[in-house]
């Protein structure tokens, strides 16, 4: 049987983080910040299932401090803090596991990103795992990705498509390389992500699907709708969304579209359009970690999620200050699929 990538919600061994460092994302109060949310995760998942938490050299100790007890902690050498881009995508052939190391260059090569040892990461929680690893050419990460394990994965242009990380690279070649690293066999693609996910807009990752769009289940995906008029997201969305709603699935099933409103705000602290998702979730063994903004909406979100995970318990936690640093729940979570071999 060959590799492939199960879906988020098949069960996991344990999740994988990347403790916020001094940089440039993260400096001064903001450092605190980001340490306390990316903390408050932690807590979050480990209450259904084991966490580590990888850390820069020296920090593991301050780290323990506000993880507290029962989470790994093990020290590599990192440059940014998220695992979902970092690490590695890991797959299966059912009895083994192995991970896919993508070409990590810094979402895109973006001014404000540093890498060297971020594009190493993948490699050492594969050994920390003891999995062997499966190099891929592509200039890729794991949130410009999402599978439903029966052979789709959802992408965007502007990612793995764009100048910045596969110039040169068609349509079909970086298909075929998707598909053959993945196990999928059909892609669907989304023409770009939302307006905070591009310059001049802070640090985003110029169109990670995993903010836009995500499957809940095999036909099923949960989709970012953005009620407000005024916001330059809400055509793009009811586009996503007709778009979505058109596309069968590789078994050929019409995809069932879920819509999730966005928060009510339009804009974030510092005044930019708000990229504020509530697909940006993460799904644990027997839980959902749901981004929250103290918005009238997280309950509508949270209400949404439960009907669509009915065996699951969902968990709020409050995701402001991680979209502040460019991502969300899900950006700064990577899951080890359990395998029994």
């Amino acid at each position: 049987m060959s590799f492939r990538m199960p879906p988020e919600w098949a069960p996991h061994e344990r999740t994988w983080m990347a403790w916020p460092g001094p940089n440039v994302t993260f400096s001064g109060d903001d450092l605190a910040a980001s340490r306390a949310a990316w903390a408050s995760v932690a807590r979050a998942v480990r209450r259904f299932e084991p966490v580590t938490m990888v850390v820069g050299p020296g920090q593991a100790e301050h780290a323990r401090g506000l993880l507290g007890p029962g989470i790994e902690v093990v020290e590599r050498e990192l440059d940014d803090a998220w695992m979902r881009d970092i690490g590695p995508t890991f797959v299966t052939d059912g009895t083994r596991l192995a991970a896919v190391d993508w070409v990590f260059n810094g979402w895109g090569a973006q001014d404000w990103a540093t890498w060297e040892h971020d594009a190493r990461i993948a490699r050492h929680v594969a050994d920390l795992a003891g999995v062997p690893v499966h190099s891929s050419p592509l200039v890729n990460e794991g949130g410009g990705i999402h599978v439903d394990g029966e052979g789709t994965v959802l992408l965007t242009e502007t990612v793995q498509l764009g100048p910045e990380r596969n110039p040169g690279w068609s349509r079909a070649e970086v298909e075929a390389e998707i598909h053959a690293r993945l196990g999928t066999t059909k892609a669907i693609w989304l023409e770009r992500g939302l307006t905070g996910d591009y310059p001049p807009h802070g640090y985003g990752t110029l169109g990670h699907v995993d903010i836009v769009a995500a499957f809940a289940a095999p036909g099923v995906v949960v989709a970012h709708t953005q009620p407000d008029p005024s916001h330059p997201d809400h055509t793009l969305c009811r586009e996503n969304v007709a778009m979505l709603r058109a596309q069968t699935d590789a078994r050929g099933r019409r995809l069932e579209v879920v819509e999730v409103p966005a928060p009510t705000a339009v804009q974030d602290e510092d005044g930019q359009w708000a990229d504020y998702s509530y697909i940006n979730h993460y799904l644990c063994n027997g839980g959902v970690v749901l981004c929250a903004f103290d918005d009238p909406r997280d309950e509508q979100a949270a209400e949404i999620f439960r009907r669509l995970h009915p065996g699951r318990t969902v968990e709020l936690v409050d995701a402001r200050t991680i979209f502040a640093g460019g991502g969300g729940i899900h950006c700064i979570t990577q899951q080890q699929p359990a395998v029994h071999g």
